[in-house]
């Protein structure tokens, strides 16, 4: 969901540099390590002293409290409106509560399958939220395709054995490893087939 639905950056920076500060952490080591990982992950590498349940609660009610300069990625709201419910998931290193804060924040809906931070034992890479999600959608995990803005992200969908499709609006291309890679939504078509599977044309670059 952030940075591939929803451009959540400034809200992101904003939460993790009052973090430090408060803490006395070095925020930049928390921004190379946090992206598409849970926040409980990130707090657990970055300080292992602050890792209390009543810490991660915190930093998710304060998340969820920020929504200034949150925006739907371009084209997302357009894409999404293409597919039926039973077609789509979201899975998020996010909460449950903070995803479907900021979805509806920008206007996008939220999907009937939405995997949250707190819906796994073990976050990205690993790939337990993406095969929940295609069990519970009822679809092979082969005919699956996952857009992600993070490494751990793209590699949770490797290791699923699902295709993985970069957005760059976190890292770039060449940062993303040169995988299939969209700018945006914008000029994504989806056509259904006779069998009743999706035929998606991308933009790629």
């Amino acid at each position: 969901m952030d940075g591939t639905l929803v451009d959540s950056t400034p809200v992101v920076e904003r939460q993790w540099k009052r973090f430090a500060q408060r803490h006395g952490l070095d925020y930049a080591h928390i921004m190379r390590v946090s992206h598409g990982r849970r926040n409980e992950e990130t707090i657990r590498e970055v300080a292992p002293h602050l890792a209390r349940p009543e810490i991660f609660a915190e930093f998710d009610a304060e998340e969820i409290e920020d929504l200034g300069g949150v925006t739907a990625v371009r084209g997302s709201a357009d894409f999404l409106a293409s597919l039926a419910q039973a077609e789509w998931a979201v899975v998020t290193s996010a909460s449950r509560a903070l995803a479907r804060t900021r979805l509806q924040s920008v206007s996008l809906p939220v999907p009937h399958v939405l995997i949250g931070a707190d819906d796994v034992e073990y976050g990205k890479p690993d790939p337990e939220g993406y095969l929940n999600a295609a069990r519970r959608l009822g679809a092979e995990q082969a005919a699956c395709v996952v857009f992600e803005d993070t490494l751990p992200g793209l590699a949770a969908a490797r290791a699923a054995g699902m295709r993985g499709i970069g957005i760059s609006t976190t890292y770039t291309y060449a940062e993303l490893g040169h995988v299939e890679c969209l700018a945006s939504f914008e000029g994504v078509v989806v056509e259904r087939v006779r069998d009743g599977r999706l035929r998606l044309t991308l933009p790629c670059y």
